[in-house]
């Protein structure tokens, strides 16, 4: 369970380091998860909301659904409605990533998390990073590193600066020489949020690498993930995090 698009990209690509591949068509799909595929269309009657359907990897060990709950908010209740539907006792792990990009540190959103997840009666961890031994297997990884505010684009400066050193200066550059002046406030409102001024520079860059697509393909597509930034501490945090949850480690 993630917060949005970007970040359920990001997992996919380090998951495809096991040989997860992406399952497309709902005839190819395990049985299992039918239940979490929406049987009707337009959702709660609103014919501009996103279908909310996993996305769905599988090889011939695993089978993992990656949910996007689009917010902090909606991840326990995107949780709570997913085993109203599939019971936990039939599923091995369920693991929580988020970004700490408000004034909360860390472990004040871990604490807030923890205390909506008791509820559904999943096993809480003992502590950030950490993956419960029990059953279900139960972690929650806030991005980047469970120790520093911040967001996955904490980690996609820190792989830019390894695989796209020339497209980071030009992207910081670019944003750091914007004359704010001449924008509005309703303008400026995403870019002055505390991880605004790093999404544009990470936005700029992927529209240089995918022009007119979404930063979630050019994750998808480009060198944002290789053999080099593998071996970033950050990166490195979350593998390790996603090893425990799906019991590879």
């Amino acid at each position: 369970m993630a917060e949005g698009p970007q970040d359920i990209e990001f997992l996919i690509r380090l998951l495809k380091l096991y040989g997860l591949r992406r399952v497309t068509k709902l005839s190819a799909l395990d049985s299992f998860w039918e239940p979490l595929v929406p049987k009707t269309f337009p959702v709660d009657d609103d014919l501009m909301k996103r279908v909310p359907v996993p996305t769905f990897l599988e090889n011939n060990e695993l089978s993992i659904a990656l949910h996007s709950a689009i917010g902090i908010t909606r991840l326990a209740n995107t949780v709570e409605e997913s085993l109203a539907l599939i019971p936990s006792s039939e599923i091995f792990g369920v693991g929580f990533v988020l970004d700490a990009d408000s004034n909360e540190i860390p472990f004040e959103r871990f604490t807030a998390l923890t205390n909506e997840i008791s509820s559904i009666g999943l096993p809480l961890p003992s502590a950030l990073g950490k993956v419960t031994n029990s059953s279900p297997r139960c972690g929650i990884f806030i991005m980047p590193n469970n120790v520093v505010a911040g967001t996955l684009e904490d980690i996609l400066l820190e792989c830019a600066k390894l695989n796209y050193p020339d497209l980071l200066e030009l992207a910081l550059n670019y944003v750091s020489s914007i004359d704010m002046s001449q924008l509005s406030k309703d303008d400026l409102r995403e870019l002055n949020k505390p991880a605004g001024k790093n999404k544009a520079v990470i936005s700029s860059i992927s529209s240089i690498l995918r022009p007119g697509r979404t930063l979630q393909v050019s994750i998808q597509d480009n060198r944002w993930l290789n053999e080099h930034t593998l071996n970033l501490e950050s990166v490195n945090l979350v593998k390790i995090f996603l090893d425990e949850i799906t019991g590879i480690a």
